[in-house]
């Protein structure tokens, strides 16, 4: 079970009392403490007087919306806010990011995916209060469509459940993820991954290598295609 190192807890914002109660308690399951809140105006109360490590913050909510939330939060507080919202229109997200969100989870979420931003989330913030600053965090690991690669131990897991890579495999995946949101050449991963020359046929090779990989991937979250074909380049994981 992971253990709060900062021994505060997370806020939890929803006026829909099942969903609020549902996120605590499967950050509970984790090991993680949350308090729920079901109004706005208790929830700011609460960050003004109480520690926090992170929010998690609906925005589809009568009165002041989690929007208006985090605006009347910023202005006396830094608290990280991870929005959960039914609203997942592109302009809704953009002005989630554009108000100082951590990060923008559409409903209905799968909870692994939820648990996995907000652990890759806490490392950060973690990491940022013992002096070593975000970017040690994200060298350290990788992450990307819920998907988390370690180079130094080795190890990769798609919503905390483990992957188990052949060398090669691992090596694609990592390399993607250096490069997530961006196609990387086939040519380009053969090189680094095979560490030969690329040969007329290496594309072939790369792209049984890819099959796999997407097969071990859908077996834990089959419902999107993680790592996409950018036809006439190569492969790529996209940044969310």
């Amino acid at each position: 079970m992971e253990q709060n190192a900062l021994n505060r807890p997370i806020l939890v914002l929803d006026d829909e009392v099942a969903i609020a109660d549902l996120v605590v308690d499967l950050f509970a399951s984790e090991g993680l403490e949350a308090r729920a809140f079901y109004h706005p105006d208790d929830a700011l109360d609460a960050a003004r007087t109480d520690a926090f490590e992170l929010a998690i913050v609906d925005v589809m909510m009568p009165g002041t919306d989690g929007f208006e939330f985090l605006r009347r939060l910023r202005a006396t507080s830094d608290l990280p806010v991870i929005f959960l919202s039914a609203k997942d229109q592109e302009t809704d997200i953009v002005v989630g990011f554009e108000l100082g969100a951590e990060d923008y989870v559409t409903k209905p979420f799968k909870p692994r995916e939820l648990l996995a931003r907000v652990k890759a989330r806490l490392r950060k913030i973690r990491a940022a209060s013992e002096g070593r600053g975000p970017e040690a965090a994200e060298t350290r690991i990788l992450e990307a469509c819920g998907v988390e690669l370690d180079p130094q131990a080795h190890t990769a897991a798609l919503f905390d459940v483990p992957l188990s890579l052949t060398p090669k495999e691992f090596g694609i995946l990592e390399m993607l993820l250096e490069h997530a949101g961006s196609p990387v050449a086939s040519k380009d991963i053969y090189a680094q991954v095979w560490g030969e020359e690329p040969l007329a046929s290496s594309a072939n090779t790369v792209m049984v290598h890819i099959r796999r990989l997407r097969r071990k991937l859908a077996a834990v979250d089959s419902s999107r295609e993680i790592i996409c074909t950018a036809w006439g380049v190569g492969y790529l994981i996209r940044e969310d």
